[in-house]
């Protein structure tokens, strides 16, 4: 989607999702990435419903097929 994915560092932040999704047009989102199955932890929950609030896309992946519906909610905006 000629974008870019760099890992997201927040020292003394802790909690913020571990991508930041840019894509061309100022379309961005958050994504937190875990194992299948895996849950968030009580403050990553509250980080992703924060940067919601803020009107932000943030979004978990915990397998690769999700990969294209992230990638489309956050280009469709």
């Amino acid at each position: 989607m000629g974008g870019m994915c760099p890992k997201f560092i927040s020292p003394g932040f802790d909690g913020m999702p571990d991508r930041l999704v840019l894509l061309p047009n100022g379309k961005a989102g958050f994504v937190e990435v875990k194992c299948l199955g895996e849950k968030l932890r009580a403050i990553q929950v509250r980080r992703a419903e924060q940067l919601q609030s803020l009107g932000q896309k943030a979004f978990v992946l915990d397998c690769v097929e999700q990969i294209t519906k992230i990638l489309e909610e956050i280009k469709n905006g």
